[in-house]
């Protein structure tokens, strides 16, 4: 039996595993059998590779020809291996470099014509083959530029499947075709969006400032025009740019969106769903091949849920494993998909369904029963992991200085990066680099404990029952952050009084 080998990738989420792709010819009734787990659209590539090598020119064994994906207990979906499944087909008679063909990962979806089309997660699974210690991959000219951003990995962007065999060293003519395009999404301009547009909310602007100093997660609440929206869009502005390892993550999740990827986006991202989205908008889903949702797309930035009232209460509660683990599980019949999900969550509601419940001069009529049950969308385990709880009112008139200079993104970013070069200081040598992912009981118990005597706040609150140990271990987070902001060694009982007070409103 003669035998071909090369190499492909299965993605399961963010995360791909190298997959071998072996083809054999045997001396029985001409046949093309595809073996190991391959799904429906998987299961088709025999008849799309036929009809892509006989229009290239390229012809395939008549004998049988078995191709085996191994390891064959891993689940594989889509089309994304037709051109692994071809090379290897091709390379059992064909005369090409075996060794080269062997030591490269060939990705994408191969056309009747035999262009090779663009594929969702080509990033993703670069990714994983250069991790697996191969230097080289095959994919669609259309993600030439995305491949090219994973470094030490050598790229060909082919349009036609005997554009692949030729560069693998067989003596075939070239296909005079077009290579297939992406379709170009249109790309919203980026925004300007400055801190020093919020006008007379000073307490709102410096909760905001600890939030992205320490990467904590907020709430905001008030009426309508209280500048709730604004404040939330203008935090990934303050924020650092994102290092190359979180651009390469951000990168990757836009990549499994099915979008183009042709650079490293150093701003962090920002997504606001609507407040109509379902459970599986935000977790993400699908029944054969796992989508990221809004919660995956937001990882290393930030979740801005606007109206949390008007949420579903089962798609808010959907938050609470990832804002524990940083990550999102998504468990299907057969595998599971794993994606980050370590973002910041910005939540802004009303007071009550018509936004005037306790705004001085306005009349709210709806019923207690109603502002009640408004106000349950949040649950009491979700705004446990809330770090901080704002409460925002309308701006009067003496609260608009126009000559007064508020403090503007660059200003605050700066604020922010130094805070945060502080707290990577002090966390050296521990898998922690912002506040908010330090564990409780290191806060409590490791080298940088609070003396009791700065403590008696948060442990009379916890007594009471005002707090719990999760709140107090976040109350405790974001007095670090106060003090990183400061510039001070270590928090003072002043900064835990402030941090208790952006926790639960009051001083308790």
């Amino acid at each position: 039996m003669t035998v071909a080998r090369t190499w492909a990738v299965a993605l399961t989420g963010i995360e791909g595993a190298p997959v071998e792709v072996e083809a054999g010819l045997s001396s029985q009734q001409p046949d093309f059998r595809i073996i190991g787990l391959p799904d429906k659209a998987l299961g088709e590539a025999s008849q799309r590779v036929r009809n892509a090598c006989a229009n290239c020119g390229l012809e395939l064994p008549r004998r049988r020809l078995t191709v085996n994906l191994s390891p064959a207990s891993l689940p594989k979906h889509g089309s994304g291996f037709d051109v692994a499944i071809a090379v290897a087909a091709l390379a059992t008679e064909l005369a090409m470099d075996r060794d080269a063909v062997a030591r490269t990962v060939h990705l994408g979806e191969l056309g009747l014509d035999g262009r090779l089309r663009p594929v969702p997660g080509v990033l993703p699974a670069v990714v994983a083959a250069a991790r697996a210690g191969i230097r080289r991959v095959v994919v669609p000219h259309a993600h030439r530029e995305e491949a090219a951003l994973v470094a030490g990995v050598e790229v060909l962007g082919a349009a036609t499947l005997a554009d692949v065999v030729i560069w693998h060293g067989a003596a075939v003519e070239p296909v005079a075709l077009p290579p297939v395009t992406a379709p170009r999404a249109e790309e919203p301009a980026p925004e300007r969006l400055d801190l020093a547009d919020v006008v007379g909310q000073a307490d709102a602007v410096d909760a905001l400032v600890v939030a992205a100093a320490g990467g904590h997660h907020l709430l905001l609440s008030g009426p309508p025009g209280a500048g709730k929206t604004m404040l939330a869009r203008r935090l990934p502005g303050i924020l650092p740019p994102l290092d190359d390892a979180a651009a390469l993550r951000t990168a990757s999740v836009r990549s499994l969106s099915g979008r183009t990827v042709r650079a490293l986006s150093r701003t962090p991202p920002f997504e606001a769903p609507h407040h109509t989205a379902s459970t599986a908008a935000l977790v993400g889903g699908g029944s054969r091949a796992v989508r990221p949702g809004a919660i995956a797309r937001a990882s290393d930035g930030v979740l801005f849920i606007d109206e949390a009232g008007e949420v579903s209460g089962s798609a808010l509660d959907a938050l609470r494993q990832p804002l524990e683990s940083g990550r999102i599980e998504i468990h299907r019949v057969g595998f599971s998909a794993s994606f980050p999900a370590r973002f910041q969550l910005v939540l802004a509601t009303n007071p009550c369904p018509c936004g005037n419940h306790g705004v001085r001069g306005a009349l709210c009529e709806c019923p207690p029963s109603v502002v009640r049950r408004y106000l349950a969308r949040l649950s009491g385990p979700l705004r446990d992991r809330i770090d901080i709880e704002l409460a925002l009112r309308r701006v009067a008139t003496a609260q608009h200085d126009p000559v007064a200079r508020p403090r503007t993104s660059a200003v605050a970013r700066e604020q922010v990066r130094a805070a945060r070069e502080r707290a990577a200081r002090r966390l050296g040598g521990t898998p922690w680099r912002l506040n908010a992912e330090v564990p409780g009981d290191w806060l409590r118990r490791g080298p940088h404990a609070l003396p009791p005597a700065v403590r008696r706040p948060l442990d009379r609150a916890l007594q009471r029952g005002v707090l719990t140990l999760r709140g107090y271990d976040r109350v405790l987070r974001v007095a670090w952050s106060i003090a990183d902001l400061a510039g001070v060694e270590t928090p003072t009982a002043q900064d835990v009084g402030r941090a208790l007070f952006l926790k639960r409103g009051s001083a308790a």
